[in-house]
Formats: structure tokens, C-alpha cells, sequence
């Protein structure tokens, strides 16, 4: 028999008295993380039943807006990423890649 192994990431959220998020912390101890700041993050979460995908996109008021373009486009290109292991589609692949590098240009980010 198999040993069960439980791997455990942990997010905490400080909410202002508007519901605003103030503080994310986030901690994944298998990867050697342990409350470590963030600024914003996005989780998605595939519900098999329903074949649709819940999602929850977090980040702090003090975020700049020009780190949140960055941090969508890096967004973009690791889902380009997983996409292409997850179904080894090159001809998709190339598509996402091709639409990330037009984000990158349009919002004027230096690579």
C-alpha cells in the first residue's frame, strides 16, 4: 500500500473594514515558503462536475497599476506555458504566445 501524502498551501487575506484587501500572505512549506507577501495573485479552480472554472483574483489597494500590467502579461505567458504541457498543442500554443507578445507591445512592457 502506498504511502498518502497532504501537501498544504495557505493564503491569508487582511481585509480593511470596506473589504478591501490590505495584506496577502501566502505559505506553501513544501516549496519552502512560509507567510510570505504578495501583492496580488489569481486562483483557478476546476469544478468537474459543473465543467466550469471558479475563480478568485485578489490584490492589494497599494498595488501599482503598472506592476499589475506585468504581472498579467507574466499571467498570460506561464498559462501559455501549462497550456502547452497539459495538451501538447503547438499550433495553440504559438497563438498564445504570439497574443502575449502583442499584450507585452501594446502596454509598452520592456522585456
Amino acid at each position: 500500500m502506498s504511502k498518502k501524502i497532504t501537501s498544504k498551501i495557505e493564503l491569508t487575506v487582511r481585509l480593511d473594514e470596506n473589504r478591501v484587501p490590505e495584506k496577502l500572505h501566502w505559505t506553501a512549506e513544501d516549496g519552502g515558503i512560509t507567510n510570505e507577501e504578495a501583492k496580488a495573485m489569481m486562483l483557478s479552480v476546476w469544478d468537474g462536475k459543473e465543467k466550469e472554472t471558479l475563480r478568485i483574483d485578489l490584490w492589494t489597494k497599494d498595488m501599482p497599476v503598472d506592476d499589475m500590467k506585468i504581472f498579467f502579461h507574466q499571467t498570460l505567458v506561464g498559462m501559455s506555458d501549462t497550456f502547452s504541457r497539459a495538451t501538447q498543442d503547438e499550433k495553440m500554443t504559438a497563438t498564445m504566445k504570439d497574443f502575449c507578445d502583442y499584450f507585452a507591445e501594446k502596454l509598452e512592457l520592456k522585456k
